[in-house]
């Protein structure tokens, strides 16, 4: 059966586990919600956990209701400039930091207008890296209780604290605050870049 999932900025970890098992759906009418990794992800900084968090610009909908896909990104300031700086820092003495920079910049120089459609292109442009065939289609209306799919949706609840078990790898920092398991994909591809494949392949949810 296909997964379910939303597109999340730099999905962590469990979410490209889900996506390695085969064809999978994106949720796309869905309404946003805060406190998700539909807007932020998580690295491994030399302080540990550390977040990177995308501004929107909010609804004028009293009711603040807004569909995911509709959300328009703040553009008032040049965050992703920023988000690049902390990431080069946190891994820049990474084993595949270096190996892998050039194909990334681009991203973090680009100019986009809505956070559904950067968030796909962030998990496109990790696939294309990792050499990861992606077979995905959309939704193409809203199921509280899907039946055709496994509903992996609850995977972009940021405080949902679920442990997945996922195999420990070596991090930049791990023999500070040891090994911290379900950050963003980068974390696993600057740790163990061509070998990164194979691990989500060999994990399960």
């Amino acid at each position: 059966m296909r997964h379910l999932l939303h597109p999340a900025f730099f999905a962590n970890v469990a979410h490209f586990v889900a996506m390695a098992k085969g064809p999978f759906v994106f949720e796309k009418e869905d309404n946003y919600q805060k406190q998700t990794y539909r807007n932020r992800t998580y690295i491994y900084s030399a302080n540990g956990v550390q977040m990177l968090s995308v501004p929107i610009k909010h609804s004028g909908n009293p009711q603040g209701h807004q569909k995911y896909k509709d959300v328009i990104l703040e553009d008032n300031f040049d965050w992703k400039k920023q988000h690049w700086k902390t990431i080069q820092t946190a891994y820049r003495t990474s084993p595949f930091f270096e190996y892998y920079e050039d194909e990334l910049i681009p991203f973090f120089e680009k100019k986009h207008h809505r956070l559904y459609d950067m968030n796909l292109e962030s998990i496109e442009l990790l696939a294309e890296i990792m050499q990861m065939d992606l077979e995905f289609e959309y939704t193409g209306s809203f199921e509280k209780t899907p039946s055709e799919t496994a509903d992996q949706r609850p995977l972009i609840n940021a405080k949902s604290g679920v442990d997945h078990g996922f195999s420990s790898y070596t991090q930049v920092f791990g023999d500070r605050h040891g090994f911290i398991p379900n950050l963003s994909i980068l974390d696993l591809l600057f740790n163990e870049g061509p070998n990164a494949l194979s691990y989500l392949e060999s994990q399960s949810l």
